[in-house]
């Protein structure tokens, strides 16, 4: 009897320790890539009645169509819409790289506002403004034009009664420039309606009062003459290069390689274009931030991509704030430029503090100031704070949302974006294609 006992014991504890080591795997196989960890999946507004196709930025839904307000009905997706990443799955290191392996797809939440408002008042997307301290998206659509022609890289400026400002932004070579009342300032929001708008481009300057927001939508702002067009882009990687990017960063140097030496070759003898590569990781690492200066030696931005090796990190969130303070405030971006591309590859968030978003707003806001466009690319790993703080940052500044897709059977897993329908594309034609719809007049 005593020995049936104690085989009964043996097995329930092994039994128990099973259960233990599988819940175990399963956290980390999963690593933040499941939607489920923050909200869930079914909480997520559909949007629009009407079906999208694939989001670029001059899809007609961009026009001056306003967000909901708070507290307006959405009606939830199912889940079946927000298909989840499969089991982390890693390449051999013996594999070829080479470019057009990695997949990707975009997503232009300034494109489909309607959308992006109808998601904000979803459970999800309100729990995340809310984590990541974005109040409201009063947004203000500005087309500046001379003469019917759309004037790039004009300097656009909303003010409120008291004449202090609450948000500048550049126009891009569609003459579209986004202003945002009360994203980071709650109670300036709640007791301001009414705004003004400066213009300046070059010599012509407009001011146009009582401006009310939401609700304007769409102002735009003519004036005579000819439009100047600025020959200068400046295009800047930055790249997390922590331990957990292993899986894809061999594969995501030899797309950026691919884009840098295409653009060049197809643009190089129309345009002055400079490009600059930057890596970072985390404190304690081997370094936290390394970063190059802007340069036209293509060749010499590609060296630098080659020599970089993923390690460090440890923990989830990496130094996303010291490398983005890096890359606005540290590096020499073109006083006037046709377009400023700052492309951020990463897969984790920033650390999680009111020091570290105070700064990452501040960085945000100053960027959308120097015209200073945010593309990110999401890799394996990333979650939905992750995925929503990046569609934030694309949104302020007048970018859009890149992301990898399980399509290409590399790295780990993907988060699917809570997003409507997009095509996959290889990642070096869509990096290329979101320049040239950048830089393209």
């Amino acid at each position: 009897m005593q020995n049936t006992n104690k085989l009964i014991l043996i097995r329930t504890m092994v039994i128990i320790i099973a259960f233990m080591l599988a819940a175990a795997c399963s956290g980390s196989m999963n690593n933040g890539s499941d939607r489920s960890n923050s909200t869930k999946p079914g909480d997520t507004a559909t949007g629009d009645n009407t079906t999208e196709d694939t989001v670029t930025k001059n899809a007609e839904d961009s026009g001056g169509d306003q967000a909901p307000s708070k507290g307006e009905t959405t009606e939830p997706a199912p889940e079946s819409e927000r298909r989840e990443s499969g089991d982390r799955r890693y390449t051999s290191q013996q594999a070829e790289v080479k470019a057009g392996q990695l997949t990707a797809g975009e997503w232009d939440d300034l494109a489909a506002w309607q959308r992006f408002g109808n998601l904000l008042n979803s459970k999800e997307g309100d729990d995340n403004a809310r984590y990541w301290s974005f109040h409201a998206f009063n947004r203000l659509e500005v087309v500046v034009t001379s003469g019917g022609r759309a004037v790039s890289d004009a300097v656009v400026k909303l003010s409120d009664n008291q004449r202090e400002q609450e948000w500048e932004a550049r126009t891009n070579t569609d003459g579209k420039a986004y202003l945002f009342a009360g994203l980071f300032n709650k109670e300036q929001n709640d007791k301001q309606s009414h705004y003004k708008v400066e213009v300046q481009a070059g010599q012509y300057q407009k001011s146009i009062d009582q401006i009310s927001l939401p609700e304007q939508g769409t102002l735009k702002v003519d004036f005579g003459g000819e439009a100047e067009l600025a020959n200068s882009v400046d295009i800047m990687f930055v790249v997390d290069t922590t331990g957990s990017m292993e899986d894809e960063l061999r594969y995501l140097e030899a797309e950026l390689k691919d884009v840098i030496g295409r653009v060049g070759e197809q643009h190089g003898q129309q345009l002055d274009i400079r490009l600059s590569a930057n890596f970072y990781k985390d404190k304690f690492d081997d370094y936290t931030v390394k970063s190059f200066p802007f340069t036209k030696d293509v060749d010499q931005v590609v060296r630098k991509l080659a020599a970089e090796k993923a390690d460090g990190g440890g923990d989830y969130p990496e130094a996303v704030d010291a490398a983005l303070r890096d890359a606005i405030h540290g590096h020499d971006w073109s006083d006037q430029a046709r377009a400023r591309l700052l492309f951020l590859v990463l897969d984790a968030p920033p650390h999680y503090n009111t020091k570290v978003v105070n700064e990452i707003q501040e960085l945000i806001q100053t960027a959308a100031a120097e015209g200073i466009r945010i593309i990110p690319v999401a890799s394996s790993g990333v979650d939905v704070q992750t995925e929503y703080l990046l569609r934030f940052m694309a949104v302020a500044t007048g970018g859009t949302y890149l992301f990898l897709t399980d399509d290409s059977g590399i790295g780990g897993g993907h988060l699917e974006p809570a997003a409507g329908e997009y095509e996959v594309k290889p990642l070096n034609d869509l990096l290329v294609e979101m320049i040239n719809r950048y830089v393209q007049p």
